[in-house]
């Protein structure tokens, strides 16, 4: 896969992962606000992506200036002529519990604000993903690697980062569906 197909589908996949989203904003208060046997409620858990991205595009925005400073030191032709699609080794990021990993205190949800607000940070946080994008072109963005601690992925390009940013929130879809799903189960028992 090119590199502008890579960028092409990182694209779609942030278009795809904002209006998976969007339905769980819209989900009754009393089933938004549950709190399962085990881990947080759909409420804490839409915070919660929010803050991790605001923590990713911290390096992603990093990433990016840097890659950019390194594209006017380097052939680009040449440099992207070695690329090779190095999406694949982030598709387990998805996975729910797929790999044991204790996220730092500063991305825990603490209820601070509204779900409207959280929807409308997703919102720019996406978008601000989609923009970042159309700043890095011409394969910038592999240009630049920051290590990943989270399941040992190594150092990422600045796209990998992007491309994580959604998985990770797609992770958290399918954690939802099981918090919903106990939710069910709790009411079908009343």
């Amino acid at each position: 896969m090119t590199v502008k197909r890579t960028i092409e589908f990182i694209d779609q996949e942030l278009s795809r992962t904002l209006n998976d989203y969007y339905a769980w904003f819209n989900l009754s208060p009393e089933l938004l606000s549950f709190r399962p046997n085990f881990g947080w409620s759909i409420e804490q858990i839409l915070e919660h992506v929010t803050l991790t991205n605001h923590f990713l595009l911290i390096l992603i925005r990093k990433g990016k200036k840097k890659a950019i400073e390194h594209s006017l030191k380097v052939d680009m032709i040449q440099a992207i002529s070695n690329y090779q699609y190095n999406l694949g080794e982030l598709e387990k990021i998805s996975e729910h519990k797929s790999f044991a990993w204790i996220r730092p205190e500063h991305m825990e949800p603490k209820g601070e604000k509204t779900l409207i607000e959280v929807r409308a940070i997703l919102e720019e946080q996406i978008n601000e993903c989609k923009e970042i994008l159309n700043e890095i072109p011409n394969g910038e963005g592999i240009l630049y690697k920051t290590t990943m601690t989270v399941n040992d992925l190594g150092k990422i390009d600045v796209y990998q980062y992007i491309y994580f940013l959604c998985q990770h929130a797609n992770r958290h879809i399918t954690q939802m569906q099981g918090v919903k799903d106990e939710f069910s189960k709790f009411k079908d028992a009343e």
